[in-house]
């Protein structure tokens, strides 16, 4: 886990700020509400597991905390649902996007948005106790993942849900940038997943990790996994994908679905967890 710790949190932040998440989602004006309901539509279309994952109307009436809000597009559909929902983000360019997104909705009063480093979350986000604490996609780009796990303990107590979605090591994607870029250097995968783990290529921090590791990191840290499970691959050819055109890739496209679907549950790049704190912290 130490291959990023010299990267400077500043370093990560300019690359979002640079290049926001899923902000290439629609070419609509940024900012329209038009646009966001592409955004929204895409992202849900590329990743449906997100909606089994979230489970956005389980929470109505209830807290929620997202570590790394992006964009704001769950963040939305959390508030949507009819959660009491406080988003924070590292990216400022990315936040303010996230706060136009929900005063184009209406959901303003159901938002409180905070802008900060997640591996000090307390210095400048309120302690209380959240119903769910979620985190999609955002702890592994973080030079201090487990900084990340010990904030959350300060907001949850034995009740509260924890939903985490990291990159999983042993996955499609991992071994086609082994493949496509790395020539099979595997002794430079680190560096390698890093620089083409997004849309956007050089990402600063990308860490990756197997079931046992990130079992381990909340056991550690006094969480208990209730479930964990993986899902996706991007099956889309990419200049297509550019274009708004959901094109497969050749083997793919004549894959059978049921196949298709076994081989994501094995070896998809999304690896989810929901857990629970083991012991109530003191507030």
């Amino acid at each position: 886990m130490a291959f990023f710790e010299s990267v400077p949190i500043e370093q990560v932040r300019d690359f979002w700020n640079r290049r926001p998440c899923n902000i290439r989602h629609s070419p609509r004006p940024v900012g329209t509400r038009e646009y966001f309901d592409e955004v929204e539509a895409r992202k849900y279309f590329v990743e449906p597991h997100i909606l089994r994952f979230a489970e956005f109307p389980r929470w109505r009436g209830k807290k929620v905390l997202e570590i790394g809000c992006g964009i704001g597009t769950d963040a939305i559909n959390f508030a949507r649902a009819g959660a009491w929902v406080t988003a924070m983000e590292l990216s400022e360019n990315s936040l303010e996007i996230a706060k136009q997104r929900a005063r184009v909705y209406g959901l303003q009063d159901r938002i409180r948005f905070y802008c900060g480093n997640a591996e000090k979350l307390s210095a400048f986000l309120p302690v209380e106790p959240y119903d769910l604490v979620y985190s999609f996609g955002v702890i592994h780009h973080t030079p201090y993942p487990e900084r990340v796990i010990d904030e959350i303990r300060h907001y949850v107590q034995p009740s509260s849900t924890v939903k985490i979605m990291v990159y999983h090591r042993y996955s499609w994607k991992v071994l086609w940038i082994l493949l496509t870029y790395g020539q099979g250097r595997f002794w430079r995968l680190a560096e390698l997943v890093a620089q083409h783990s997004e849309a956007e290529t050089g990402c600063p921090v990308t860490y990756t990790f197997t079931k046992r590791e990130l079992s381990e990191l909340l056991e550690d840290h006094g969480f208990r996994v209730v479930e964990m499970w993986v899902d996706h691959i991007f099956p889309y050819r990419i200049l297509d994908y550019l274009q708004y055109r959901y094109m497969r890739i050749w083997y793919f496209r004549w894959m059978p679905q049921p196949l298709f679907r076994c081989l994501e549950r094995r070896f998809g790049w999304h690896l989810c967890v929901t857990a629970r704190a083991r012991v109530q912290h003191a507030m």
